[in-house]
């Protein structure tokens, strides 16, 4: 591999994310119960965030957006005031979670420094990604920040374009094989999946990934022995 550029995936790859907004989510759950069963209700969430993708993008304030509108219906516009204070307090919340960094990334990106150029490519909001990345104490690892709006074959495209290298001079490492595999891999890049233990379902797929160009490890640490060889 002729390898320029490392890229790794923030939430979930880096830090803990996804289960923040599952904690959140048993909170909504449990605040609006007596409209209908957690299942229910969770699946009226999920349907309003995708829904408002489009609208809102990635992120936790578009799911403080979703949280109300998802609850605005369901309770046929009934609830008080009080309960859409609660969800904004919910939200708020969500911002101001510790930062935790998963096992073996700050090992991982002193070995790689100096040797490749390393960059983050995440999607959500841009203050939210850029305060965690800032809190997490890894922000001088990096080259270059993007927060992406999507993670599209046109968004690593235009990625690509800014850093000014080839699709096979790139390698992508993160958990979702929807957002951070597939569409490197169509571009002709390189692709490696960590998974997290629980992933959010937008970001599932139902078919297995194989691929010259892919690789399935197991924890992060396992990129070294590649990049490092």
């Amino acid at each position: 591999m002729n390898l320029k550029v490392i890229a790794f995936d923030a939430d979930d790859t880096l830090f803990v994310n996804e289960p923040y907004f599952q904690e959140t989510e048993e909170k909504f759950c449990a605040l609006m119960s007596d409209y209908l069963s957690h299942q229910g209700l969770s699946q009226e969430l999920f349907k309003t965030e995708i829904a408002n993708l489009e609208l809102y993008g990635y992120g936790i304030k578009g799911y403080i957006l979703s949280m109300i509108e998802a609850a605005m219906r369901i309770s046929n516009k009934t609830i008080s005031i009080e309960v859409v204070e609660k969800i904004t307090e919910y939200g708020k919340e969500l911002l101001q979670k510790p930062i935790e960094l998963l096992d073996g990334v700050e090992e991982t990106l002193q070995a790689l420094s100096g040797k490749y150029k390393l960059v983050v490519a995440t999607k959500g909001d841009l203050l939210d990604q850029r305060r965690k990345l800032h809190n997490s104490g890894l922000g001088h690892y990096f080259h270059h920040i993007e927060v992406m709006s999507d993670k599209k074959e046109k968004d690593y495209e235009d990625l690509l374009k800014r850093l000014e290298i080839k699709a096979e001079e790139f390698f992508m490492i993160g958990n979702s094989l929807k957002s951070d595999v597939l569409p490197v891999l169509n571009i002709g890049g390189h692709a490696v999946h960590i998974p997290f233990h629980t992933t959010w379902e937008h970001e599932k797929i139902n078919h297995k990934v194989e691929h010259p160009n892919f690789r399935a490890l197991e924890k992060i640490t396992d990129v070294l022995p590649l990049l490092l060889s």
